[in-house]
């Protein structure tokens, strides 16, 4: 039985669910000020304006995700490569993409999904080659993240 294959599955979960986590949060920001923005147009120089905004619940629903995704980062961040890693930050353009189209009825057109499809690839090929180049760097199994998991579980 190879010591490294245990530990790479158990590295794998730890990476996707990180990132799993942190598209969550990235894509619940994005969502919430949107949602805020609704509200806060036409932007005026006024107090009644900022009042407007601070009065929104979805402007803290957008800190709170603000607050998530950068624990969930500094977690990720203690592990993962850093090009791979800041490759698969981008996910949250496919995901809010995604959800605009659910939540806002926004078009999912065919260059728009080639675009997701692009993006998504690109990030695999990332993660695939750096994940070939250095094997002796996999997340030590008392890694413990933003997700309160350890990566050896």
């Amino acid at each position: 039985m190879s010591a490294h294959t245990p530990t790479s599955a158990r590295t794998w979960r730890f990476y996707l669910g990180g990132f799993a986590l942190l598209m969550v949060f990235d894509t619940l920001v994005q969502v919430s000020f949107k949602l805020t923005g609704t509200h806060a147009f036409p932007p005026e120089a006024s107090w009644a304006w900022v009042l407007r905004i601070v009065g929104h619940p979805w402007i803290y629903i957008a800190l709170i995700g603000y607050i998530g995704s950068f624990f969930t980062w500094m977690s990720l961040l203690k592990y993962a490569p850093i090009g791979p890693a800041f490759a698969a930050t981008h996910l949250d353009v496919v995901s809010v993409m995604l959800a605009s189209a659910w939540i806002f009825h926004e078009a999912l057109t065919p260059v728009r999904l080639l675009g997701a499809g692009v993006i998504m690839l690109g990030i695999l090929c990332l993660a695939l080659a750096e994940s070939g180049a250095h094997p002796e760097h996999d997340a030590p199994t008392e890694a413990k993240g933003a997700l309160g998991v350890m990566a050896g579980d």
